[in-house]
């Protein structure tokens, strides 16, 4: 007899739909019973990823609440913002537990989702139903809901790096700026002139500055954090890489600390967290030392000259930064152990 989880993946033909395959192929205790696309229904999903061959044999399914609720027992959502709020609500209703991999649950504040992603917002009923499903900071809240709110991919490795020291009160909260850079990936599958690689090969550019919908998304847990609202300055940048994230953080400290006591603060912090690793000093992570797996890895350097804390944080923005997450906050929802299915070496080199 299967007691298996039936789990369905709608937006299966993006790029973090097909890494929640990837992953949950290697699951003891999933069986992908429904991959899901509504542009795509009734072909192979191999067709449009060969390297799924022989993987996932059935067709693809099409977007239908009742018929999903009939072959899975939970959903994934990896669909764009703005089509998740309207998705969502028919898989709850027909008794579907849900993971969405937008961001249109994460915001608490109807209006300020409205004002920074330019969809509308779900009903409010259903944004304070929504846990955000940071493991590492709320993996206590997950157990046992029905919707959970995975979190971003900047934010990812922007408050990995950042909560420790904030909740500490060892940095000003008001004195934080971000620097992110990810690689192309991030932008998803589809077309667009900016992402052509006559365009990104050899560049760099930064892109919706002061404007990125995860601002508020940082802002709203640092402030949760902090006991108070917080403001940071974020820049996004885009690399000419498929994978990876790096948020550079800098913040003025309070007091005086050293490297040594920020990677002993920090390892305290993520002690029986699996997938946050902290560096020694003076060894600063790079992406490619997370590419293709779960882990978070953050190095520190105090400037004693300035006053300030530069921070390193690195993940692999599919896999940290989405479909990995998501399945870490399956694990926790389910109340299975934490890194089940997700315990992969970094792809390297």
């Amino acid at each position: 007899m299967n007691n298996k989880l039936r789990v369905a993946i709608v937006g299966s033909t993006g790029y973090g739909g097909v890494e929640l395959i990837r992953f949950l192929q290697h699951h003891p205790h999933v069986e992908i019973t429904s991959v899901i696309s509504s542009s795509s229904s009734g072909e192979s999903i191999a067709d449009g990823f060969p390297h799924l061959t022989g993987v996932i044999n059935r067709p693809l399914d099409g977007v239908d609440p009742v018929e999903i609720a009939g072959r899975a027992d939970l959903v994934f959502t990896a669909t764009p913002s703005g089509v998740s709020a309207k998705l969502v609500p028919g898989l709850l209703e027909a008794g579907l537990k849900v993971i969405d991999l937008s961001g249109d649950f994460r915001i608490k504040d109807g209006a300020v989702y409205e004002e920074w992603y330019k969809h509308p917002a779900p009903s409010d009923e259903l944004l304070q139903q929504a846990v955000y499903g940071m493991a590492e900071l709320y993996g206590d809240t997950v157990k046992e809901k029905t919707l959970i709110s995975n979190p971003g991919c900047y934010p990812t490795a922007t408050l990995l790096g950042l909560v420790p020291a904030v909740q500490a009160g060892w940095i000003d909260p008001s004195s934080i700026i971000i620097d992110a850079k990810s690689g192309v990936s991030g932008a998803g599958r589809g077309t667009n002139l900016a992402y052509h690689y006559a365009e990104m090969n050899e560049n760099f550019k930064a892109y919706k500055l002061n404007k990125h919908q995860h601002i508020p998304e940082i802002e709203q847990v640092l402030g949760h954090v902090a006991g108070s609202p917080v403001t940071v300055t974020f820049t996004t940048q885009l690399v000419p890489m498929t994978r990876g994230i790096m948020s550079t953080m800098y913040a003025s400290l309070v007091g005086e600390h050293t490297d040594r006591e920020l990677v002993d603060l920090y390892r305290q912090f993520y002690e029986n967290r699996p997938f946050v690793r902290v560096r020694e000093p003076g060894i600063w992570p790079s992406t490619k030392e997370v590419a293709g797996s779960n882990y978070c890895d953050i190095g520190f350097s105090v400037d004693p000259r300035t006053g300030r804390l530069t921070i390193v944080s690195v993940i692999d923005n599919l896999v940290k930064g989405a479909s990995g997450q998501a399945i870490q906050n399956l694990n926790l929802m389910m109340g299975w152990e934490e890194n089940l299915g997700l315990n992969m070496t970094p792809v390297y080199p």
